[in-house]
Order: C-alpha cells, then sequence, then structure tokens
C-alpha cells in the first residue's frame, strides 16, 4: 500500500457509542455468539476509522467452554472461570473439540463479516496463547501475579506441559478452521506472557507457541502476527515461537524492539494507549516519535502497544488513523 497501515487492538468496544448501544441489550457472549451481532461489532470501527485492517469481534476465552471450562463476564471485573483449574486431575478432565462444530458461529460470522467488507479491508481472525490461556483458566480471571498459574507451572511440570500441549492443539486447529472462514491474517494474543522471563518462557511456553504456528504453516498466504504485553526480556524468543510480524508493547522504543526481533522480521506497533486520552498535539508526536524509529523502513504495521482503553474519544482514533496515512503517504 502507499501508506503505513494501521489498526487497532479492540478498535471495536466501549469507545464507540454504537457499541455502547448494543451492549445495553446484549451480553457480551449474546455478541460473541450472534453471527449477526458480531459482523455488525466488527465493522462498526471500519464505517467510521480509516483503518486498514478489520479484526474479528470475539474473544479469546472463547475456545475454553467446549474444553468444559465455564465462564461469563462480570461488569466491572472482565472474565470469570466458574470451574478453574486447581491442579492436575482437573487437567486430566478437559475435552478435546472440533472447531467447526464447537465454535460454527465465529466461522459463521468470518463468513458473513467477509461479505459485508466486500474486500474493502482485510479481515484479521485471532486467537489466545498457551500462557494467557492457562492463566485464565488457572486464576479464575485476571491476576496481578499469576501465583497460582506459576504454582503448577513450577511444582507440576507434567501436567503444565500436558495443559498447554492441549491448548496448542485445539488454538492451532481453530486458528485453521478460521482461516478455512475466510479470515486474511491471523493474531495471536499472549496477554500475559510478560510475566515470565526468557529462561521460562523457553521450557515452559515456547514449544507449545511453536505448535500453534507449526499449524499455520499448512496456510502460507495467511500473514501470521505474534503480540505479546511486556514481552521486552523474551521477544527474541517469541519470534523463534513463529510469526511473520512479532507486536511490541508501549514500553519499549519500536526501534530497539525490531533489533531484538530481528529486521527479517516485520513489526507491529507500539504507541501507548493512553497517548489517545490526552491532547491531539502530544498523540501526534507520540506518533511521530513511533514513526521516526521506524525510519521508514519496509515492514512496519502501525498500532498501539495494547488495546484501545474505553474512555478513548472515538474523534482522537480517527484522527491518529488519519495523521499516520498523512504522515506516511508514499
Amino acid at each position: 500500500m502507499d501508506a503505513t497501515p494501521i489498526w487497532f487492538m479492540r478498535q471495536a468496544g466501549r469507545y464507540m457509542a454504537e457499541y455502547r448501544a448494543l451492549r445495553e441489550r446484549y451480553s457480551l457472549l449474546d455478541l460473541c455468539g450472534t453471527p449477526d451481532l458480531a459482523t455488525e461489532v466488527t465493522m462498526q470501527p471500519v464505517r467510521r476509522i480509516e483503518v486498514d485492517a478489520a479484526i474479528l469481534f470475539s474473544d479469546l476465552l472463547l475456545p475454553l467452554a467446549p474444553m468444559g471450562i465455564r465462564f461469563d463476564f462480570v461488569k466491572g471485573e472482565g472474565p470469570q472461570i466458574e470451574n478453574p483449574i486447581e491442579g492436575p486431575a482437573d487437567i486430566d478432565r478437559l475435552r478435546s473439540f472440533e472447531s467447526r462444530e464447537s465454535l460454527a458461529h465465529v466461522l459463521q460470522a468470518i463468513r458473513q463479516i467477509q461479505v459485508e467488507l466486500n474486500g474493502r479491508v482485510p479481515l484479521i481472525g485471532f486467537a489466545g496463547a498457551p500462557f494467557t490461556l492457562a492463566s485464565y483458566a488457572i486464576e479464575g480471571g485476571h491476576s496481578s501475579n499469576f501465583a497460582k498459574t506459576k504454582s503448577i507451572m513450577y511444582g507440576h511440570p507434567e501436567a503444565w506441559h500436558k495443559l498447554c500441549g492441549h491448548f496448542a492443539e485445539m488454538i492451532g486447529q481453530y486458528l485453521v478452521a478460521q482461516i478455512e472462514a475466510g479470515v486474511d491474517v491471523v493474531q495471536v494474543f499472549d496477554s500475559w506472557v510478560g510475566a515470565l522471563n526468557a529462561a521460562d518462557y523457553r521450557e515452559f511456553i515456547l514449544p507449545h507457541t511453536k505448535r500453534i504456528f507449526e499449524h499455520l504453516a499448512a496456510h502460507p498466504s495467511v500473514p501470521t502476527i505474534h503480540f505479546g504485553v511486556g514481552s521486552w526480556s523474551i521477544l527474541a524468543e517469541m519470534r523463534e515461537a513463529g510469526g511473520d510480524v512479532i507486536g511490541a508493547d508501549w514500553r519499549t522504543p519500536i526501534d530497539e524492539a525490531w533489533g531484538r526481533i530481528g529486521f527479517d522480521r516485520a513489526v507491529q506497533g507500539n504507541l501507548d494507549p493512553t497517548l489517545l486520552l490526552g491532547p491531539l498535539a502530544r498523540l501526534f508526536a507520540g506518533a511521530d516519535d513511533v514513526l521516526a524509529r521506524v525510519g521508514g523502513r519496509d515492514g512496519h504495521i502501525f498500532n498501539l502497544g495494547h488495546g484501545i482503553l474505553p474512555q478513548t474519544p472515538l474523534s482522537h482514533v480517527q484522527a491518529l488513523a488519519q495523521y499516520v496515512h498523512q504522515q506516511t503517504t508514499r
């Protein structure tokens, strides 16, 4: 394309009035589970913002339910697991599933979204990576220290590898099913993997995340993105695990992150999402810094270092997308 491409993690969500209107009538699981609603929410930012990609509206926890891990979303608190994993016996009880049956509503949404998009922009599919899925399943929700997760990881390594191996197989097959349904790109989210150091990542996570990307290798024409939060110390290991594009969060200057990843891979990022809450002059200065550090090198996708925050003004998101396009038009 003739300018740096830009899209936003959580570009569909609570900062948009039309999304909030739907949430007054439907739960988050209703939106994810109803193809017509998931299609509408996916399209909302495409209509309002100069984004260069749509991302499937879904949730990375959806594959937990067919495995036997029940969850819901509690207002103000986020996801809550009803039957968290407490030890090896719970891991032994987990079920396998066929994505085309158990998550058929997601795949139907993908097909409907592509009809709506009609080639306007590519559609990104996604799923969670093993550490993030395991941490939710074990902690029962979000955690500040991942103590329960690491207790199983360190104390029961055989059970841990069984759990992550199971996630890797299920997620790999799920992403392949998304590709077959029509997504153009896939992103693997390891939102909480920054809780690990490089040695632990290499021992406990890398083989399993790598297995997901091995599934995706059967579809070489579909680009893959690999993203983690707080991942400065493990960027090289994440690159080894897989991904044509490696995402960097806002804590690391993007030129330094790219150096750790290797310039033979593309990068995505990495503006601090909270800059969207401040004045436009500071927001644009932050964007300028990212672009200056990239220096016009091919292979950069502009994004935030994590998702758009609910209190973000829509006008600031619109202005940032326009600004990045204006500043990088070739």
